[in-house]
């Protein structure tokens, strides 16, 4: 008989705190990672660009703190672990703190809400795998939740960081669709981590995407929508999902578009990724073609996402 759950393991990505993590980070990132010549330093440049941190790890923490706060509640009331792929606190760190405090069994949030198979969420488990493997007979039980992509809760929460964006758009930029490919109105334009192909065939990844951004595409009632990838890296001969952001944006503009909203509906977290990719890349391009360009910030900890990560946690502890 497996133990009791008795506390929850969140799995993230990590960043750097401070300007001199940023390379040792990417070099965490990177290690064994067949990319091109000079793309460590290509990046570091976009963390230095954006003050030397992710904002990643504050507010992983932030929603570590926010869901601990929600089970303290509204049960069950376990205790809220944080352990980074990346960087510190990593997880194998976690994890002995785990065996420290005598937790021997743990609910795995992988703090993603697609599935993208070997890309990401499968590099996740193995993380922590090894991680309890390291860590000895003491180590805890963990098992893992599911994805959030469909969750009415998370849902819910990208469509208020949406609508506030939306509500921000000038009112002659509001105007509903007037007849099919009549583009004036605003455009939702979603936003994910673009992955290799091979990978997305092998994985729910598209298939969860597409359902979330219909299913708050419905919730804002907001017919104008598509999905771009960003934030590209890798071998530069291997195909990769597309359509990229920037090349969505010309044809929107091309098709008579006016006014774009970005979501990053991939991401539960403002990284950097997001931060220079649609905060930085996309914005330029969208200034260059003349296009309103706003972007909503991802879920974060808000609220509505928090329950939604309760719940998970709530309906893993009922299957034991």
């Amino acid at each position: 008989m497996a133990p009791p759950f008795d506390a929850v393991l969140m799995i993230a990505f990590g960043g750097p705190t401070k300007p001199d993590e940023v390379r040792p980070f990417l070099s965490n990132v990177l290690r064994g990672v067949p990319v091109p010549p000079g793309r460590l330093e290509e990046v570091a440049r976009h963390y230095d660009q954006l003050g030397g941190r992710s904002p990643i790890t504050d507010l992983t923490f932030q929603q570590a703190k926010s869901l601990a706060a929600l089970l303290e509640r509204e049960g069950p009331r376990l205790p809220v672990y944080v352990g980074m792929r990346y960087w510190h606190p990593m997880t194998s760190e976690t994890v002995e703190q785990m065996v420290h405090d005598n937790v021997k069994r743990a609910v795995g949030l992988i703090m993603a809400p697609h599935d993208s198979g070997a890309a990401s969420w499968e590099k996740s488990v193995g993380t922590v795998t090894d991680a309890l493997i390291a860590a000895g007979p003491r180590a805890p039980h963990v098992d893992f939740a599911q994805p959030c992509y469909n969750h009415p809760d998370f849902i819910a929460a990208v469509a208020e960081q949406i609508r506030l964006q939306l509500q921000e758009t000038p009112p002659d930029l509001r105007s509903p669709l007037k007849a099919c490919g009549d583009r004036r109105s605003t455009w939702l334009l979603f936003t994910a981590h673009s992955i290799p192909t091979s990978m997305a065939a092998s994985s729910p990844y598209v298939q969860q995407l597409h359902e979330s951004c219909r299913l708050v595409a419905a919730a804002l009632g907001h017919p104008d929508w598509s999905l771009a990838y960003q934030s590209r890296s890798g071998d530069p001969r291997q195909p990769w999902l597309t359509p990229d952001v920037s090349d969505v944006l010309r044809k929107l503009k091309a098709e008579g578009c006016r006014s774009v909203v970005l979501a990053p509906i991939g991401f539960v977290c403002d990284n950097v990724e997001v931060l220079f990719d649609l905060d930085v890349e996309a914005k330029a391009e969208a200034d260059v073609l003349g296009l309103d360009l706003k972007r909503a910030n991802a879920v974060n900890d808000h609220p509505l996402y928090i329950r939604a990560l309760a719940d998970l946690v709530r309906r893993r502890v009922n299957q034991s």
